[in-house]
């Protein structure tokens, strides 16, 4: 039975190769134009969170984090190497979805210095990008990222992302390193 079975899988595969009239093509590639893309993707949901805290509490703000964060990170991949931009040791990097959250919208006991930085009052938020690798099913930015709250004052932060694309071909952060610009004394 299941010699004929396999026999059988193995000639309805061929007739269908026999009949394509077109080539199957994978190409989990990244292209500059996506990174490009998500890099406004995230600054945008980065004020969506902000506007709902502001309009709905806080309560709406997690709920749509959590998911900016399944959409956007590749936490279902495994870890992110993500270094946030103002965490504190012991808890600097945020390998885990939870530490994630946290950090974007606080209220996480097992993160007390969280106050949610996505819950700053940013009213814009303007990625610069310095420089892209692009290579193969990857790519990496590197550059400033501007945030202006609502009284006008804009941070500048270093940002660079990594990304890959899943089985769906949906390209996810893997690498989110954020930091302050140095200033001299």
């Amino acid at each position: 039975m299941k010699v004929k079975l396999v026999a059988l899988t193995l000639v309805a595969l061929t007739s269908n190769i026999a009949n394509a009239n077109e080539p199957i093509v994978v190409n989990q590639a990244v292209t500059e134009k996506e990174a490009l893309t998500a890099q406004q993707a995230w600054c945008a949901a980065l004020l969506d969170i902000n506007a709902a805290y502001e309009k709905d509490g806080k309560v709406a703000a997690r709920a749509l984090a959590e998911k900016v964060i399944d959409s956007a990170y590749a936490y279902q991949m495994g870890a992110v190497l993500f270094k946030p931009t103002l965490t504190v040791n012991p808890q600097t990097f945020r390998p885990t979805r939870a530490g994630a959250l946290s950090y974007f919208v606080g209220g996480d006991p097992s993160f007390p210095a969280d106050t949610g930085f996505a819950l700053k009052g940013w009213r814009k938020c303007e990625p610069v990008t310095s420089a892209i690798f692009l290579d193969g099913n990857s790519a990496i930015t590197m550059g400033k990222v501007h945030f202006t709250d609502k009284n006008g004052k804009v941070t500048t932060v270093d940002k660079t992302w990594g990304y890959v694309k899943d089985d769906a071909g949906n390209l996810r952060i893997n690498l989110h390193h954020s930091s302050l610009e140095y200033q001299p004394k």
